[in-house]
């Protein structure tokens, strides 16, 4: 057919085709936009050509994102209680990485195989990029690699975080069975004041000393709840809106006196007493909200933060993090007052800086491309995948470089990281396509034996580690662990039987250390194999 020598055609044909297919579920585990992959494998074994350069478009597009979206927690990570989750991203990389180096070596694999079995295993679409811009790597080996084990790299990772905590007998640390209440749904309470030692004290002051996990927002005044002001103490059966984890409830409400009922028999506040406020001010990134002390300046309450999509009561000890959305609750005046120390800009919830994007794509693409010395051991450059990581990991974290913006909506960077995503498997699958039934006939079995051993070894190794030497609680050691493999299906299936969110922040903290190392350890393997 003559439309099949239209490259273009054959590009969306083959995007229907494999998003069509990934989207396939078999007992909630499905391929996803990965699915696009196989479609171009099959598309390239047949001779179909997609538009040239698509490759490093979709790349330079998908990891840029990917930096983006993490960058702001990077660096944070490496001051925090967070360096024990980078500790086990590069465990996890790195078992990974020997595995598969000694596997390549016992069997005789050509070395672009074996990386793309590397980050076919670990999910790690920026790591094939790295691999196929290795110098004397052959793309449609290092296709094949990443096409045989990719899919139990999915499915491995997923199987491991759901069956691992009933092999080990924790239902406690599981989602509640149908019935019972979620110990760790964020709530909204009314308590009531009668712990004789309450009485007196200021309340903003309390809840900080008492290091309480929950936040009080309002007190009960008639029937209205108002909000919490600097002033403020307790008074004997004074009630007062606190906010927190279920379990969290119970303990501090026990502090002051007890739970009276549901916040929801009193009657909605006004509206301009809430508002959602971007962190965009250097004068207030990085420092807790205990330094930050919002009530006493500002007459402020940040109650809830939400953080790379997930949601989560802090602390007086939780540090802010640049393009960290704040839920406040205060007067108007207050509100108006914080909402211009945050450097608060309503276009930034929801607008897309299109200049930003380009500017930081030639940015990223210029450090790619330079050559950086070894001394006598010669040279290397990052590459299209290293490039835009790197600038938009220092864009993320800074927020802004001259006129260049490092923060884009959550629903825009998504649909732009999921297009590059989609473009750059296309075009790697069709380079590789030619070669694919040659390879699998000679090698099939024992690359797919192989794949399963680089996906399986690093976990087991990482959550001994985690459990037993970094003393991790199991929720958080299984969220690092899908970070550490830069699974997101597998940190879906965790999040999809809890509302706790330690798995999302261990998750978030691990996986920008482990797709810079993978990144990294990819093109190396390409000239040690």
């Amino acid at each position: 057919m003559d439309i099949l020598s239209n490259p273009t055609f054959v590009l969306f044909a083959i995007l229907f085709v494999g998003l069509a297919f990934g989207n396939i579920t078999i007992k909630g585990i499905s391929l996803g936009s990965s699915g696009v992959l196989f479609a171009a494998l099959v598309a390239g074994h047949f001779g179909l050509r997609v538009p040239a350069g698509l490759t490093d478009i979709g790349t330079a597009l998908f990891v840029y994102c990917v930096g983006l979206g993490v960058g702001n927690r990077f660096f944070a990570a490496l001051r925090s209680r967070g360096k024990n989750l980078v500790l086990l991203s590069a465990l996890v990389v790195g078992a990974a990485w020997l595995t598969a180096w000694g596997l390549g070596a016992l069997l005789g694999m050509d070395a672009g195989l074996t990386a793309g079995l590397f980050a076919g295993a670990c999910t790690s679409t920026p790591a094939l990029a790295a691999a196929m811009e290795a110098p004397g790597s052959q793309a449609d080996v290092v296709n094949i690699g990443y096409a045989v084990a990719y899919p139990f790299g999915v499915v491995g990772v997923v199987l491991f975080v759901q069956l691992l905590p009933r092999l080990l007998r924790a239902q406690a640390e599981e989602a509640p069975a149908a019935g019972q209440a979620d110990p760790h749904k964020i709530l909204a309470r009314v308590v009531q004041v009668t712990h004789p030692g309450a009485p007196g004290e200021n309340i903003g002051a309390f809840v900080t000393g008492r290091h309480m996990r929950c936040r009080i927002t309002r007190v009960v005044q008639g029937e209205r709840l108002i909000p919490l002001r600097k002033a403020d103490t307790f008074a004997a059966g004074m009630q007062v809106l606190m906010v927190g984890e279920r379990e969290d409830l119970e303990h501090d409400a026990g502090l002051l006196g007890h739970i009276l009922r549901d916040a929801d028999q009193h009657p909605r506040t006004f509206t301009d007493e809430t508002a959602e406020l971007i962190a965009l001010s250097k004068s207030m990134c990085n420092k807790t909200l205990r330094e930050l002390d919002t009530l006493g300046n500002f007459g402020i309450v940040v109650s809830r933060i939400t953080r790379l999509g997930a949601t989560f009561v802090p602390t007086a000890d939780t540090e802010i993090i640049r393009n960290d959305v704040l839920r406040v609750v205060g007067t108007p005046s207050s509100i108006a007052a914080f909402k211009q120390y945050c450097g608060h800009r309503s276009t930034a919830l929801n607008t897309a800086d299109i200049l930003s994007l380009m500017g930081g794509l030639v940015l990223g693409i210029l450090l790619g491309q330079t050559r950086l010395s070894l001394g006598g051991s010669g040279s290397f450059s990052l590459g299209m995948a290293g490039g835009p990581l790197v600038v938009a990991l220092i864009l993320g974290h800074f927020g802004k470089v001259g006129p260049i913006v490092g923060y884009m909506p959550r629903p825009t960077r998504l649909l732009v990281m999921e297009l590059g995503l989609i473009l750059f498997l296309a075009g790697a699958g069709v380079k590789g396509g030619s070669s694919l039934v040659a390879t699998l006939q000679s090698q099939g079995l024992t690359l797919f034996l192989a794949g399963v051993g680089i996906t399986l070894v690093p976990m087991l190794v990482a959550f001994l580690m985690a459990r037993r030497v970094l003393k991790m609680e199991l929720m958080e050691a299984l969220g690092g662990i899908c970070g550490s493999m830069t699974s997101t299906p597998a940190l879906g299936a965790i999040t999809a039987k809890t509302d706790r969110q330690e798995p999302v922040i261990a998750y978030s903290t691990a996986y920008p250390a482990a797709l810079i190392l993978m990144t990294i350890l990819a093109k190396l393997l390409c000239s040690v194999s």
